[in-house]
């Protein structure tokens, strides 16, 4: 299997792990704080990311990566993680789902920005149109780009873009499951000690859904899905494998049909043909 191929199917891997992420959010919020889940989140896979560290005896970064790694921490361990617990307080999950068909524009122009990535006039061509694709789906759903939720998604959106092409770029070097573990114990220091501060006063009333979905995003969002994900972005281009996030949107709408019982409309699987086709397109000219 050659390099690129291995990219696409490890880049895919990591789509489909991070599709539940937001229903899983929205399951876990509605007993959680979204600050305590948040900083809860990133201790339960910090701690874990400790474990895997010493067992596999991985060297420390070098001092040069510290500033990468807290750009990775605060993009995708912090700002996506808390922006969307706040932003899914005010909105459903399908109506902000809609929003992560933006994700990968967002990271395509980091990956230009801080990977040194230079895709071909056509690249940006499909990945605009994949967008838009998506975004007039966003709209066609009623969406209301004023509300208070959809800018905290938006934020959102900036700041994991940021996040995902930093750690594809640091992750050519160190690897992608090292990449995020070492962002997570460097966010530990802080994380643990705002977890004790903001646990709930009682766990006894909190339903088996909400630990159901704190234990989705500690375990799969926050760590397992990025073990494929910056693989995937190290291995493919971070702006190319960065447009299988233009999917993710409808993967997640499935699950949150079957898990909080949305409605899947035949609009959707027919947006979703014309995305795959924009993926498809994208790839070919990534490079």
């Amino acid at each position: 299997m050659d390099k690129t191929t291995a990219g696409w199917i490890n880049g895919f891997l990591g789509m489909l792990v991070f599709s539940g992420s937001l229903p899983a959010t929205r399951a876990a919020v509605v007993d959680f704080d979204p600050v305590f889940l948040t900083v809860a989140r990133a201790t339960i896979a910090g701690l874990l990311a400790c474990v895997l560290l010493l067992a596999f005896r991985e060297q420390r970064p070098r001092r040069g990566d510290l500033i990468s790694l807290a750009v990775v921490a605060l993009g995708v361990v912090v700002g996506f993680p808390l922006l969307t617990a706040l932003a899914l307080r005010l909105v459903t999950a399908a109506h902000a789902i809609v929003f992560v068909g933006l994700l990968p524009l967002a990271t395509a122009i980091f990956g230009v920005l801080r990977g040194g990535e230079r895709p071909r006039p056509a690249f940006w061509l499909f990945s605009c149109l994949g967008s838009a694709l998506v975004a007039g789906f966003a709209l066609s759903q009623g969406l209301s780009a004023a509300s208070v939720g959809d800018v905290l998604m938006l934020v959102a959106i900036v700041v994991c873009g940021l996040g995902y092409a930093e750690g594809a770029k640091l992750a050519r070097r160190l690897g992608g499951w090292q990449v995020i573990s070492w962002a997570l114990v460097l966010s530990l220091p802080v994380m643990l000690p705002l977890t004790l501060a903001t646990m709930p006063p009682s766990l006894a009333s909190i339903r088996g859904s909400a630990w159901g979905g704190l234990a989705y995003v500690s375990l799969f969002s926050m760590l397992i899905g990025f073990v494929f994900w910056y693989r995937g972005l190290a291995l493919g281009g971070i702006a190319a494998v960065g447009q299988l996030q233009l999917l993710q949107p409808f993967f997640g709408l499935v699950l949150a049909a079957i898990l909080l019982h949305e409605r899947v409309s035949p609009a959707m699987i027919a947006v979703t043909a014309a995305v795959v086709l924009s993926v498809l397109g994208a790839r070919k000219f990534a490079a």
